[in-house]
C-alpha cells in the first residue's frame, strides 16, 4: 500500500493508494546469477504520509520497470547465508530513481558491499509513474474540474534478499512504500 502524507490545512483527508504485488514467473535457479524476484509490501515504522486537502487525488508512484538484481558471481563459490540488503529509493518528480540509501552501508565488509553494489545498481534501473497530486473544484454549475495538477517525490523502502543453495542463485524484494514530503 502507498501512502502519501504533506502537511496542509486543518481540512485535510489521508489517502492511500493500493499497489498490486506483482510476482514474476518462477524460473529454476541457475548458476548464471540471475535472481528470482518477487515484491511484497512491508510495513516501515515512521512511515511520513502525504495528506491531500478535500478535493485533491493522487495517482501514479506504481513501478512500470524493475531490474531484478544480480547475485554476485563471486560469492556463488562460497555459497553464503542468505544477505538482505534493505534500501530507501527516492523517487523524483519525473518517476526516476534518483537516489538509493542503503542501510548499514558504513558498517558492511567487503563482500556485502558486493550485495549492496548489486541492489544499488538494479536499483537505479526500476522507473515508476510520477506521483500526481490533482486538485479538483466545481464550477458554479456544480461541474467538478481539475484546477491543476502538481507531481510529487517519493520514497520506498525495499528489502533486497540473496540466497545460494547449492552454487543456484536467487534474489527476491519487498517493498514498503512510504512518502517523502
Amino acid at each position: 500500500m502507498i501512502r502519501f502524507a504533506r502537511m496542509l490545512p486543518p481540512v485535510s483527508v489521508s489517502v492511500a493508494l493500493v499497489a498490486c504485488a506483482t510476482t514474476q514467473p518462477a524460473h529454476p535457479p541457475a548458476l548464471s546469477a540471475t535472481g528470482e524476484a518477487s515484491w511484497q509490501e512491508v510495513s516501515t515504522p515512521g512511515m511520513v504520509r502525504y495528506q491531500l486537502a478535500l478535493g485533491e487525488v493522487s495517482s501514479g508512484a506504481t513501478p512500470f520497470q524493475r531490474v531484478t538484481p544480480v547475485y554476485p558471481a563471486d560469492q556463488l563459490t562460497t555459497c553464503p547465508p542468505p544477505q538482505e540488503v534493505q534500501a530507501l529509493l527516492i523517487v523524483d518528480e519525473g518517476g526516476k530513481v534518483s537516489e538509493v540509501r542503503v542501510v548499514d552501508e558504513a558498517q558492511a565488509d567487503a563482500n556485502r558491499r558486493l550485495f549492496i553494489a548489486a541492489a544499488r545498481h538494479a536499483a537505479r534501473q526500476w522507473q515508476f509513474n510520477p506521483l500526481q497530486v490533482s486538485h479538483w473544484a466545481a464550477d458554479a454549475n456544480g461541474n467538478s474540474h481539475v484546477v491543476y495538477d502538481e507531481t510529487k517525490p517519493f520514497s520506498l523502502t525495499y528489502v533486497f534478499r540473496f540466497e545460494c543453495h547449492a552454487g543456484h542463485a536467487s534474489v527476491s524484494t519487498e517493498a514498503s512504500r512510504t512518502a517523502r514530503p
